[in-house]
């Protein structure tokens, strides 16, 4: 396995679960520094059209105490290029699950010209954020329901 010295990642992060420690632990494997994007709660507001459960700063204090993260910064970009200009690690992480869509493989063409890898961390099955809030809803309306 290659090794990197800094490696780049970026997410929500929002009701941390297993899934983002995998993509953490698996990534921090293959590089010697971890620099975790923490989206803010204006930036998820705007993309997702959805407000956090947790906020920022919680969610920043929750990433940057995993023992695999070595920096956390705030993220307000969809541009992973903007991302290596300001921090110019040598390879990103992302789910399998983006691998060979048309959005990453045109942001591993624009990575990989500057001379950064992409590396594709297995998706960790069965569990996601999504899913989490699906299931906090189906409980909701159960409770609701009595």
């Amino acid at each position: 396995m290659k090794k990197y010295n800094k490696g780049f990642t970026v997410g929500t992060f929002d009701m941390f679960h297993v899934g983002h420690l995998n993509l953490f632990r698996q990534a921090k494997e293959y590089c010697d520094f971890l620099i975790v994007g923490v989206h803010s709660d204006e930036w998820v507001m705007k993309c997702k059209n959805r407000p956090t459960i947790i906020s920022y700063d919680d969610r920043a204090d929750i990433v940057s105490s995993i023992k695999y993260v070595d920096q956390v910064v705030k993220n307000e970009t969809r541009s992973k290029m903007e991302a290596w200009e300001r921090y110019h690690f040598d390879v990103a992480f992302i789910g399998d699950d983006w691998k060979g869509t048309e959005v990453w493989n045109k942001i591993e063409k624009e990575l990989n010209s500057v001379g950064c890898d992409v590396i594709y961390i297995p998706y960790t099955k069965g569990i996601s954020t999504t899913q989490i809030r699906k299931t906090l809803g189906e409980k909701k309306d159960k409770i609701e329901a009595k």
